[in-house]
């Protein structure tokens, strides 16, 4: 018999090969991450075990929009965690209230319902549309439909999962909960055509990050708003990775001048510290709630409500907003200026920007790993686009000395495959002497 050997009881590790190689032992592996190990992280620098310091070029997806151990929130978080920080909504806290208020401000919104992850909102926002469809809408009894747009990534629980169009999403999983519908992502037309008396919201991204930041046309959403208005649809947005300045506005929506009826908010709230996220929206669609209808036991829960506060401060004190849209302007034209041959388009919005490259030619993971070793964390997403989002409060330097190392990676890439060419070629040419 195998004996088990011993998990490490250290609360740090020699090396990052050793980190490494025990979360290959006892994690599930539903995750492939890059060959580096974190081990501290300030500001828009990352460090590893080794003390080798990168540039963070992904903010975790949006939930580091402020930086690492950003001290106002940090400070927010320890002064909470020492005076009240757990109790369960079965009776009021002192912090709570003060959150809900500047979420309905923040958003132009009438009520908000806090929760601790994006998904967990959505599901919330999805719960919340079905029973407006119900008691207010007035669709048939367990009729009620949402629409959701093709290449959509809005979490992973079973009911999310179900009604995304990656097929890897979708695999081993079912069944799904019916009840949704999908149209074209950045096609008013097609959302119209799909609607049906039955229909009660339409669930939408304003910019698609996990499809590989793909930004509709101007007036998309508008448009999209609009048609919902008009056949008594509610509009909901999922702005867990586009809202709270990641885009150059507080919400993504509002690129087009959209209030919609429901904002789902996460990942950024958190200030990089803690899961929080909300689900914000009319008073019409709350009403639908009654006590015992939903619920979270850490939902919240007055340090999240602490640290979702100083969050929002750094967000409107740093004019976040703001500096994401210049900065995000230069880095498009930056990265739109890269000449080679393995870049087929550059597109964004905000400090949100993805680098397609030709998968002909090679992979988006082989890029963030070459980009790994010029010191700079990124991530690819299904295999054709490099993700590059940073902390929203990088500074211009740092941010400048990584499009240096971007323009470097692209000259090698170009110059392997410019070698590799060559060696096929002479390898070709050596047998038709032969």
């Amino acid at each position: 018999m195998t004996k088990t050997p011993a998990a490490p009881r250290a609360l740090s590790f020699a090396s990052s090969a050793d980190a490494m190689r025990a979360e290959a032992l006892y994690g599930a592996r539903n995750y492939d991450p890059l060959p580096m190990v974190a081990s501290r992280a300030e500001g828009a620098i990352v460090e590893d075990i080794e003390g080798h310091r990168y540039i963070d070029l992904m903010s975790a997806y949006s939930a580091v929009s402020f930086g690492h151990a950003h001290p106002r929130i940090v400070d927010a978080l320890v002064a909470q965690a020492g005076t009240l920080a757990v109790t369960s909504r079965a009776f009021h806290n002192d912090r709570l209230p003060a959150l809900l208020a500047r979420l309905c401000t923040l958003t132009g919104l009438d009520r908000a319902l806090p929760v601790n992850t994006g998904l967990e909102a959505v599901e919330t926002a999805l719960k919340a549309a079905r029973k407006w469809g119900y008691r207010v809408k007035g669709i048939g009894a367990d009729r009620a439909t949402v629409i959701v747009c093709r290449g959509n990534f809005h979490g992973r629980s079973i009911t999310i999962s179900g009604f995304s169009s990656e097929p890897q999403y979708r695999d081993g999983f079912g069944p799904f909960t019916p009840g949704f519908v999908t149209v074209d992502y950045n096609d008013s037309a097609a959302l119209e055509r799909a609607i049906t008396p039955d229909t009660a919201a339409f669930l939408v991204e304003p910019v698609q990050g996990e499809a590989g930041i793909v930004v509709p046309d101007d007036g998309y959403l508008a448009r999209c708003a609009d048609i919902c208005r008009r056949h008594n649809v509610l509009l909901i947005a999922d702005e867990v990775q586009t809202g709270l300045g990641r885009t150059g506005h507080v919400l993504g929506a509002m690129h087009d001048g959209v209030r919609p009826d429901g904002v789902i908010l996460g990942k950024a709230l958190g200030g990089g510290l803690l899961p929080v996220s909300a689900f914000v929206a009319t008073n019409a669609v709350m009403q639908v709630f009654a006590p015992g209808d939903h619920g979270s036991t850490f939902g919240g829960n007055p340090l999240a409500a602490a640290v979702a506060m100083a969050a929002l401060d750094v967000l409107e004190d740093e004019g976040l907003c703001e500096r994401s849209r210049t900065l995000g302007t230069w880095l498009l034209d930056e990265l739109a200026a890269i000449d080679s041959p393995l870049i087929s388009n550059v597109r964004g919005r905000g400090l949100l920007v993805g680098i397609e490259v030709d998968a002909r030619r090679i992979s988006a993971r082989a890029v963030v790993e070459r980009f790994l070793a010029h010191g700079l964390i990124s991530k690819d997403t299904h295999a054709t686009v490099v993700r590059i989002a940073p902390p929203l409060n990088i500074p211009r330097d740092t941010l400048a000395h990584a499009v240096g190392e971007i323009r470097s990676v692209f000259a090698e890439l170009d110059a392997d495959a410019a070698n590799a060419s060559r060696s096929m070629r002479a390898a070709a040419d050596a047998v038709s002497v032969r």
